[in-house]
This record gives C-alpha cells, sequence and structure tokens, in this order.
C-alpha cells in the first residue's frame, strides 16, 4: 500500500489547484475524482456563462484565453482539463471516496477500488450533488428535476421553475426562447440580487411584458402529475403542469463531513471549522479548500477567491514536514 504525502478528494478546479501545488512542492500527492475531470462544472446547463472573468477563474498563473471576457461551461471544461493532463496530474477518475480513517497519525482512505495511506488530506469537494429539497408531497416525481441542462427538452411544455437565482434566471429565459411556457415561483419578493448583471433586466422585462410568469412571496405545497398547487399571497391556485424545475441550491455533504470527523457550528446555518490561516480542521491534518468551506452559504467561496487555498494548505503541509525531520 503506497503512502502518500497528501490526498486530495475532489478533483475540481480547487483540488486541481491543490495536486499542482503539492507537485511544485516536490510531495507525493493523489486525486480521487468521485466523476469526470471538474466534474460539477460537467453537470453545468449546457450553455452557461461564468458570472467571473476568464483570469479571475486561472489556477497557477496558467493564462485561461476565452472568446469573450466571461467564460461558457465548455471553455473551462477545455482549460481546466489541458491543465490535468498538459502537467501529467495523478488523479483517479470514477473513484468515490466511501471512508476517511485517522490512526496512528496516518489517515486511511477508503474506495470501492482501493485502500490508501496518507499523512494529509485535503477535501475539496463542492457544493453542487445534494440539492436544496423543497420537502413538500410529490417532489419525488419524475417530472421533478433538481439539475437543468438544456432548454430543448422543455421546447412546448408547461414548465415551473422554482426559484429566482442565476440557475433559475437562466433556466426561465432559455426555455421561454424555446418555445417552452414558463413559470417562475419565488419564495421572496424579487430576484435575487446575486443574478449576473447583464440577465437581470431580460427577465424582470420578461416577467413585465407577461411572457414568463412569475408569483413572488409564494411557494410550491404540492406537486401532482397533471398539475401543481402553489400558495401565494392571494391564496392557492393550481397550475397545470408538465414539469418542474426545483433550482433551489445545494449544499456539501455534511454527512461526509461528520463521518471523518470535521466539526461543524452547532446553532443556524452549518458551517464546517477550519483555521482561515492554513484551511486544516479540527483534526491535524484534514483540510478544507474551495466552496465546500462555506458550509450554508453557498455563495462565499468560489474559484476565483478560493485559489489561494491550495497555497495555504501546501505551505502547511511543508512546514509541518520539515519541523518532523528537525
Amino acid at each position: 500500500m503506497m503512502e502518500y504525502d497528501v490526498l486530495i478528494v475532489g478533483g475540481g478546479p480547487i483540488g486541481i489547484a491543490c495536486a499542482l501545488e503539492a507537485k511544485k512542492k516536490g510531495l507525493r500527492y493523489i486525486v480521487l475524482e468521485k466523476g469526470c475531470i471538474a466534474n460539477s462544472l460537467y453537470n453545468y446547463p449546457l450553455n452557461m456563462t461564468f458570472f467571473s472573468t476568464s483570469e479571475k477563474l486561472e489556477i497557477d498563473d496558467i493564462p485561461f484565453i476565452s472568446i469573450k471576457s466571461k467564460p461558457q461551461r465548455a471553455e473551462a471544461l477545455e482549460y481546466y482539463r489541458r491543465i490535468v493532463t498538459s502537467n501529467d496530474l495523478d488523479i483517479r477518475l470514477f473513484e468515490i471516496v466511501s471512508d476517511i480513517r485517522k490512526e496512528d497519525n496516518m489517515f486511511t482512505v477508503t474506495s470501492p477500488k482501493e485502500v490508501y495511506r496518507a499523512h494529509h488530506v485535503i477535501m475539496a469537494t463542492g457544493f453542487y450533488d445534494i440539492p436544496n429539497r423543497m420537502g413538500v408531497p410529490g417532489e419525488d416525481l419524475p417530472k421533478v428535476a433538481h439539475y437543468y441542462k438544456d432548454p430543448h427538452y422543455y421546447a412546448g411544455q408547461r414548465v415551473i421553475v422554482v426559484g429566482a437565482s442565476n440557475s433559475s434566471v437562466d433556466a426561465a429565459l432559455e426555455i421561454y426562447r424555446k418555445g417552452g411556457e414558463v413559470t417562475m415561483v419565488v419564495r421572496k419578493s424579487e430576484i435575487g440580487r446575486r443574478v449576473k448583471y447583464w440577465v437581470r433586466p431580460d427577465i424582470e422585462n420578461r416577467i413585465a411584458e407577461g411572457a414568463i410568469k412569475a408569483y413572488f412571496n409564494s411557494n410550491i405545497t404540492e406537486v401532482r402529475p397533471e398539475e401543481v398547487r402553489v400558495n401565494t399571497p392571494e391564496g392557492e391556485v393550481v397550475l397545470p403542469n408538465d414539469f418542474v424545475l426545483a433550482l433551489t441550491g445545494y449544499m456539501p455533504d455534511f454527512d461526509f463531513l461528520r463521518k471523518a470527523g470535521v466539526h461543524l457550528s452547532e446553532e443556524g446555518r452549518l458551517y464546517p471549522e477550519y483555521d482561515p490561516q492554513t484551511m486544516e480542521t479540527n483534526i491535524d491534518g484534514l483540510y478544507l479548500a474551495g466552496v465546500v468551506c462555506g458550509g450554508m452559504d453557498t455563495h462565499l467561496w468560489f474559484i476565483e477567491n478560493s485559489r489561494i487555498h491550495a497555497k495555504l494548505i501546501m505551505a502547511d503541509i511543508v512546514e509541518k514536514k520539515r519541523e518532523k525531520t528537525e
């Protein structure tokens, strides 16, 4: 069983950044990714445009050249894939980690394919795998989806989009323009404040002209095969419906963090415990990197402001190694 200086869980942009930094420091490393390279980005909508400009998505000062200043999903996938292949990074794809356990100052990391031993572990697992559920009857019907990919699928269909974030607004506009009949159900009183500034006027104008129907201060109470019940300020309405896109956000895998021993805040919204100077958790040698650090507040960390985590973590690991040899 080979021993590694550091094992990185997650092969997204920040996991890749950690691997690059580990390689530069001469550390024995490995990355385990449960899907493809940059798996979360792969699962983004096909036509998604990033809010960040391309230079803010760069890692390790490797230039990211895109056609426009704000790149699309396909360009980002190409960029991160080329980094992995050009730098010959040691990344094992389609290998999900089932257990992380620390014994005798070493971590044992288990997957269905292999058991690994590492002195340090970095959890760069993101937040896109577990959707925030509505918690209403009928949510598990086949017509309900928590992920959106392509508007063509919904052409000519009566579609309810739940939420008013970037993903909800993008889906509503794209489906409307492919001939879908779109209704938005929004818990708050307006379109989300963080919606991309060049998209907000579009959705607000479509709602104002009636091309897209919107119920604000409203929520779904039940999903049925042919209709959806919605509680609005004017009372309950029943809407004929073919599909529901419940784009209500996502959360980190808190159970996975707990199982690894990471402390989570006990009051209010869940946040993992870590040292912001080193990104080390309450478990010595176990680090967090990327958006997982934000817990339930998934808007706090993203690629452009968490790229620094790789350097912070590797500096701490190198210092720990130095102290052990003295």
